[in-house]
């Protein structure tokens, strides 16, 4: 009997391994097909998508780099004489690279770095790293760097083996316009150095012979001169390291410095705790208001005067916990590739433009300040009873006329002014967006800007390329062709880099000269490697909101070996806005969220909704303003039912949600609201409890009230709903992810839905991401694939169960 149940022990014992999934599971095809694109496969098959030009800061050239499937390729453009031609030889160059460094090099794999064209016109530097090791200045072991320069036109190369490396850019220092002053923070306060100085510190920060000229002393924590973001139990920021200013700019004479600094001394600390941190876990600190508390930070605005070294407190005060932003001027194309840029202020030596708005963004003022007065000076106000967006200020005539941008009238439009803040006249008008200006070509008294939804029947998110007279005459559309337009506009506003593409399309890249006439296609994309491995295009759609009026714009994702006689679940990418929808137009590479995840087996879907984008109306942007929770989930669902209706291969029966941030607090909410709707939600880092969101995000866009009692006091009333008062209603499956070291959305957002789902009785899943902070950085793959996982078994009813999650 004992060997027949050891027999018999013997056998079942040979059948359990298919049955839990260990060695020789059968691979399912679903799994097969999104491993062919993973991260590191999709690295190999598309390359270069856009042409970033590098204007020469001599001439009228430019140069670019650009990559195939042939390897990297560097092009310089003489746009006057419509010629594109290579910088290098690349065979020849590899041949004298492999020469001097004695690592071997061809044409296809030449590691350049960091190429700069230098201010002649015709001279280029840039280093290669050899696989050989030397021992530096400190006695550790690294990288030999050689450093070279390359006359283009005679095509020379140099080794530049007798001279220093180029002086690398300290990115503490605030470079005056003329070259001559570098400002930075130290200890809490601001210091000044000469240029000459700052030479020192560029080969040795701590040189004794530098001479630093102290300006304040009164910066404490909290309430200082570069204090960062946030700051671990490990550090010291009293230590004499330099440090970056932020919201510091020159006068044009470099004869003044402003500086807004905020007071955060009064509002309440918030922490994570990176448990992975070695030798020990370490806690990080950070300062974090959240909505309606009354502890604020404040803002304050210090000009210096560099000729005597005192400063100045400007008044600024008009309503409580306001914030104000300086103005400043847009770096030139030129300047890119300069070693040092300084920031300016918008207007001139004596005069300059910032933005004042109050707590609830009802109000904002287009404020100026001239050099000796006390208070800043109103000069525009804007009201209305939702928030209020903005964008840069532009000048004409260093300040004497300037260009507001704004939605008073319903839409996104350009006006006029003087500086005394009297309107001129409007520039742009009509049921279309204006998104930003580009350039202004004070010459011509022109302005060239980006807009949307203009062009009848096009995508209203298309964003094209425009002209217009400073008075509102000669409207001119300059970038052509039913797609998504990215440019780049030469600091004579002569020529225009248009990198232009769809969802559906391959990214092309042409030269346009200022009337928009076409000089030169400039490069189209390699898509060679992704077409081979099966890569198709998505497609876009238009549904009907619930309200049955209003056109939603959406793009559908399917699996490359799509078969329209099989039926499929469908998930719905979702983010609530409404600074931005889920929905990208232009040409994107492919992301875990949608059509990566399509490959696994599913349509996926990502479709705007009423409240979600700045890009379109007014009235469009501001739908769920009050209604943070519920406003984008009615259009959701009717969106996913038109097209289930539309295609036989959508199963309404299967459906799924799943969204990143507020995508992850949209998700949420959807499956607890719809809970017979939604079958299976993947919910990331979401802020599903924004009463402990930061204040910005949560009262800006779900609204404060301000009320001020009888004694005069301020307080703001806020009130919002959650997704944990409603964890009860789910009846589907829902997953939560999070990072611990978030310090965007922290992880209290998700654990509090955690502790509701719990205290509800309700089976869930959870997945913390250790070391991840809003993004899942390195841990992005792995998420992937736990969310194959997720919307497989509950979808689909069959996942892989292999305790090894595919790497490549």
């Amino acid at each position: 009997m004992k060997k027949l149940l050891l027999a018999a022990v013997l056998c079942s014992g040979f059948c359990l391994p298919n049955v839990f999934g260990a060695v020789g599971e059968e691979r399912l095809p679903e799994y097969l097909q999104a491993e062919k694109f993973t991260k590191a496969k999709l690295e190999t098959m598309l390359f270069s998508t856009k042409v970033d030009p590098h204007w020469f800061q001599q001439g009228n050239c430019f140069w670019f780099e650009y990559k195939t499937s042939d390897g990297v390729f560097w092009y310089v453009v003489d746009p006057a004489a419509g010629r594109k031609e290579l910088l290098f030889d690349r065979d020849e160059l590899a041949a004298q690279l492999t020469e001097i460094v004695q690592d071997p090099f061809e044409a296809r794999h030449i590691p350049i770095r960091n190429l700069k064209a230098k201010e002649d016109g015709r001279t280029f530097t840039f280093n290669v790293v050899s696989t050989r090791e030397v021992t530096n200045k400190d006695k550790k072991k690294e990288k030999k760097v050689f450093y070279f320069s390359y006359d283009y036109p005679t095509r020379k190369l140099t080794h530049l083996k007798d001279e220093e490396k180029e002086p690398e850019k300290k990115d503490w220092a605030s470079v005056s316009p003329d070259g001559q002053t570098v400002v930075y923070a130290k200890d809490y306060n601001l210091y000044r150095m000469s240029i000459a100085d700052y030479r020192k510190a560029q080969k040795n920060e701590k040189d004794s012979t530098i001479v630093e000229i102290q300006l304040t002393t009164d910066g404490v924590k909290d309430f200082g001169y570069g204090i960062p973001y946030s700051t671990l139990n490990t550090d010291t920021l009293c230590n004499g390291k330099r440090r970056a200013i932020w919201g510091g700019y020159w006068s044009p004479d470099s004869k003044h410095f402003a500086v807004t600094l905020t007071d955060e001394r009064a509002v309440k600390e918030l922490w994570v705790i990176n448990s992975i941190a070695t030798p020990r876990p370490t806690l990080e600190t950070y300062k974090y208001q959240m909505p309606g508390e009354m502890a604020a930070p404040e803002d304050h605005l210090y000009v210096f005067d560099m000729t005597n070294n005192t400063r100045k407190e400007v008044k600024v005060s008009a309503w409580k916990n306001q914030t104000i932003g300086m103005e400043y001027r847009p770096f030139e194309q030129k300047q890119r590739d300069k070693e040092l840029r300084s920031l300016v202020w918008q207007g001139d030596n004596n005069r300059f433009y910032l933005v004042r708005g109050s707590r609830d963004l009802h109000r904002i003022d287009v404020c100026t300040y001239t050099i000796g007065q006390d208070s800043i000076v109103p000069i525009v106000k804007e009201r209305m009873n939702t928030y209020q967006e903005t964008r840069p200020i532009h000048v004409f005539d260093e300040g004497k006329e300037f260009i507001q941008w704004s939605e008073r009238d319903g839409w996104a439009h350009l006006y006029l002014y003087d500086e005394k803040g009297n309107l001129k006249n409007r520039i742009t008008k009509g049921p279309w967006h204006v998104e930003k200006v580009v350039k202004v070509d004070e010459k011509a008294r022109t302005i060239y800007f980006l807009a949307n939804g203009r062009e009848k029947g096009e995508n209203p998110y298309y964003e094209h390329l425009y002209r217009v007279n400073a008075d509102g005459t000669g409207l001119k559309q300059i970038t052509k062709g039913d797609y998504f337009h990215e440019v780049e506009v030469d600091d004579e506003a002569r020529y225009i880099v248009d990198n232009y593409s769809r969802v559906n399309t391959v990214p092309c890249a042409d030269l346009l000269d200022r009337n928009g006439r076409k000089v030169m296609t400039i490069q189209e994309s390699d898509f060679s490697q992704l077409k081979a491995a099966g890569y198709q295009f998505p497609e876009l759609f238009t549904v009907k909101a619930a309200d049955g009026v209003t056109d939603l714009y959406g793009v559908m994702y399917k699996p490359f070996n799509f078969d329209s006689t099989k039926v499929y679940p469908i998930i719905d990418y979702v983010y609530p806005g409404p600074q931005v929808e889920a929905v990208y137009y232009p040409f994107t590479r492919m992301s875990v969220r949608t059509d990566r995840l399509a490959q696994a087996g599913f349509i996926v879907i990502s479709v705007g909704q009423r409240g979600g984008h700045p890009s379109r109306s007014k009235w469009y942007h501001n739908y769920g303003y009050g209604n943070m929770r519920d406003y984008p989930l009615a259009d959701h669902k009717a969106a996913v039912e038109q097209l289930a209706a539309r295609y036989k291969f959508i199963d309404i029966n299967r459906v799924g949600i799943h969204g990143h941030s507020g995508g992850g607090f949209m998700s949420t909410a959807a499956i607890f609201q719809y809970p017979d709707f939604y079958k299976a939600a993947v919910s990331c880092a979401g802020n599903h409890d924004n009463r402990i969101y930061n204040r910005w995000w949560s009262e800006t866009h779900h609204g404060v009230k301000e009320q001020v009692s009888e004694k005069g006091d301020t307080t703001f009333v806020y009130k919002i709903a959650t997704n944990p008062e409603i964890a009860k209603q789910l009846k589907g499956h829902l997953m939560l992810v999070h990072g611990d070291i978030d310090n965007n959305v922290h992880p209290a957002n998700s654990i509090r839905v955690v502790d509701a789902l719990i205290r509800a009785n309700k089976r869930f899943d959870m997945l913390l991401l250790p070391g991840q902070r809003h993004g899942f950085g390195t841990m992005d793959e792995y998420f992937y694939w736990r969310m194959v996982d997720f919307f497989s078994e509950h979808l689909k009813g069959r996942k892989e169960t292999s305790v090894d999650i595919p790497r490549r």
